[in-house]
């Protein structure tokens, strides 16, 4: 077994080795660092909201272009969505008593869309979206999938607004 493990890791060596050389004498170039296949947005507005009802949630919607929001993404990608309102910035779906009601700005996404929908909790009238906030979108499109279940995908819906930036070196 040893001598498996040994030849196993004098080979493994001997390919990086060979697939890293620079045998034209040419670098490449080098990508943006942590951005690999990432989309995001630029701080958006959105359209005036209007009064819609969703699986019978009364509420007010509106929607934001997404041109590169495609099928493979929305079937095995993330999509983070982020409000920036006063001084803050803040992740989708987003809870807070705004109009003296708690309510919460969730995101319906579709293909090349991505719906913005702001119900109350109490079933009760609704709260505006104003045009005043501003939206981003952060689209990850989906990997290989992992080939054990003990390596943990990165959930980055948990992260901050601010983590995801650095993560993937998007200016905020």
């Amino acid at each position: 077994m040893k001598i498996l493990k040994t030849i196993f890791a004098v080979l493994l060596i001997a390919i990086s080795t060979t697939s890293c050389s620079g045998d034209d004498g040419t670098d490449g170039q080098e990508g943006a660092k942590g951005t690999a296949n990432v989309i995001y947005s630029a701080w958006l507005t959105a359209p005036t909201a209007v009064a819609e009802t969703i699986d019978g949630t009364s509420g007010m919607s509106t929607s934001i272009n997404a041109p590169e929001l495609s099928a493979d993404i929305l079937a095995k990608g993330t999509i983070l969505v982020y409000v920036s309102f006063g001084t803050g910035t803040y992740t989708l779906p987003y809870t807070s008593t705004a109009g003296g009601f708690v309510n919460t700005i969730t995101v319906i996404s579709n293909l090349q869309k991505i719906k913005l929908f702001r119900f109350r909790h109490d079933g009760g009238g609704t709260v505006n979206l104003p045009t005043s906030l501003s939206w981003r979108y952060i689209l990850i499109p989906g990997g290989t999938v992992a080939a054990t279940a003990k390596a943990a995908k990165t959930d980055y819906s948990k992260m901050s607004y601010e983590e995801v930036c650095a993560h993937f070196n998007i200016q905020p």
